[in-house]
């Protein structure tokens, strides 16, 4: 059946290990159907930003030839692990002064200066007579690296969403009927994600801790790469549950499903702290079931460990209970890549019908590009109208010409005067050349300032209940900053020893898991103070990258 580009559209995820490219075709009444998609690694694991950023747009014009997808036009997501998601509590206000208040409180909340960021709002339900608003923010910098790639591959999005919000459309749109409190558990590469639907509620929370500690672990305990590693987690992994073990004729599965456990044992502390946050700062209520999504999220038993963790009920999320697919697309496959396609559904619906959650996270340039389109009707008049006008001037100078012939010689002694004005611009001009040096060098320390606000950032979000930072000593050679003596202290009872390991070893891996700090990142000393009521201790962390001070 022929369809026009008006009727076709693209959704486009961009998570932090592969990439998802769906087309839709959207029918006169706003039902959607998928027509094609196509799932293609990103290379997260290489080194270099600028090979990261080459592995999206390679990935993307394959998925476009090898599925035959042509362009249309585009909606796509960021991870939830790149934006500043914050919920905050309004006074009660005028629709008039609702914008001015959200402004501000966006100032106040955002860690970054405001003209740094792209930001966008949203308003939440709460308790009656309460105004709750969600604010998701992110820098301008990273979305724009992230466009320019989408635009590198012949591809212009209308809409940039946030991978949480887009699942929260697709299980509002799916699951209509959902009475109760439902906690979706996204479990990507870098990061797990936590959106709580209740009602009209919404609340979301990124977790790092998913797919790729997995693969560290895995590492660790089988001294190998990390493309060994996924090997090893795909082939072999299972979580280890029950009495459920792969036997004595399978070393490595039965290893790699204690590791797996492992990792999901921290993974539901994490989701237990959020769902006790959820519900004493956000009024909510705790989850009676549980969606299952992310491609971390297919390893064989997750879902009976979580049930089983959880005391409720969990099962896969499916986005296409009330999303058509083609019937060129094979189901097998389908299946096989259902919990990788909950986020492109959610942004295909963003164009099919008003969505609960509509946030739009466009970089400036582009938006400014958009409206400039939209008004080029216009501009094409106007200059029609100017050419009439320069027209109309060109006869009247023309005739006027014949009468200044005489004053050539006047202007010949005034361009003599420009002459030397020209010596005194040329002077100008080399002060504005040092200004210009100047800028950079403040530019320099701007950047300087932003990766330590980073730094900061990661550490307060790794500290545990109880303790305190009481030291941050920065070493390194020269200009660069390699690593940073990062020194807590804290309340012994609060720092509890498991099997897992000391309370310190916990901490130092969750700083590893962050994108500030290294592997080599180490515990340099540990002591108790204050008669043992309180432990001090020391972690070298290695900055990776290191901080140039230049």
């Amino acid at each position: 059946m022929a369809m026009f580009d008006r009727d076709r559209i693209l959704a486009l995820d961009l998570g932090a290990s592969k990439i998802v490219l769906a087309e839709f075709h959207i029918s006169k009444g706003g039902d959607l159907e998928l027509l094609r998609y196509g799932i293609n690694p990103t290379g997260a694991e290489t080194k270099s930003e600028s090979d990261k950023l080459a592995y999206i747009v390679t990935a993307i014009r394959d998925i476009m030839r090898e599925q035959g997808i042509r362009p249309a036009p585009m909606l796509m997501t960021v991870s939830g692990q790149a934006v500043f998601p914050r919920f905050v509590k309004l006074p009660p206000v005028g629709r008039d002064k609702l914008k001015q208040i959200v402004q501000y409180e966006a100032e106040q909340n955002v860690p970054f200066p405001i003209d740094e960021v792209v930001w966008d709002y949203q308003l939440i339900g709460g308790e009656e007579g309460e105004l709750n608003v969600m604010l998701v923010a992110v820098k301008i910098e990273n979305i724009k690296r992230l466009t320019d790639c989408v635009q590198a591959a012949e591809l212009e999005p209308e809409i940039v969403d946030v991978a949480p919000m887009a699942l929260y459309n697709a299980v509002c749109f799916n699951y209509p009927s959902l009475d109760v409190c439902t906690m979706v558990l996204d479990m990507g590469a870098r990061s797990s994600n936590l959106v709580f639907i209740e009602q009209n509620r919404i609340f979301s929370r990124s977790i790092p801790v998913a797919g790729n500690t997995i693969t560290q672990e895995l590492m660790k305990e089988f001294d190998v790469d990390f493309e060994e590693a996924e090997a090893i987690k795909r082939e072999h992994g299972f979580v280890a549950f029950g009495g459920v073990y792969a036997g004595p004729d399978n070393e490595v599965a039965e290893r790699a499903s204690k590791i797996i456990r492992s990792v999901l044992t921290r993974l539901h502390a994490e989701v237990n702290r959020s769902i006790n946050f959820y519900r004493s700062q956000q009024g909510g209520a705790a989850p009676a079931i549980v969606l299952l999504t992310g491609g971390s999220s297919v390893i064989p038993h997750v879902d009976t460990f979580f049930r089983d963790k959880l005391k409720v009920d969990v099962e896969y999320l499916n986005p296409f209970s009330n999303v058509a697919v083609s019937g060129e697309i094979d189901a097998d496959r389908v299946n096989r890549d259902l919990q990788c396609l909950g986020e492109v559904v959610g942004l295909a619906l963003r164009r099919a019908l008003t969505c609960p959650v509509e946030i739009n996270l466009m970089p400036p340039d582009l938006v400014a590009r958009k409206v400039f389109r939209r008004r080029q009707p216009f501009f094409a008049m106007s200059a029609a109208g100017v050419v009439l006008v320069m027209l109309c001037w060109w006869v009247y100078f023309h005739r006027m010409g014949i009468m200044f012939t005489d004053r050539v010689t006047a202007v010949s002694t005034e361009v003599k005067a420009f002459k030397q004005l020209t010596t005194e611009l040329k002077r100008v001009e080399g002060h504005r050349q040092a200004a210009t040096e100047r800028l950079d060098q403040i530019a320099g320390v701007i950047a300087v300032r932003a990766r330590w606000s980073e730094i900061l950032s990661a550490v307060q979000g790794c500290m545990q209940e109880g303790t305190w930072v009481v030291g941050l000593t920065p070493r390194g050679s020269g200009a660069t900053i390699k690593e940073v003596a990062l020194t807590v202290q804290g309340f012994s009872d609060r720092l509890e020893d498991t099997t897992e390991g000391t309370a310190t070893e916990r901490f130092r891996d969750r700083l590893r898991a962050t994108e500030q700090f290294g592997d080599k990142s180490e515990i340099a000393s540990e002591m108790a103070v204050g008669s043992g009521y309180l432990r001090k201790f020391t972690i070298n962390l290695e900055l990776d990258p290191p901080l140039s001070t230049k």
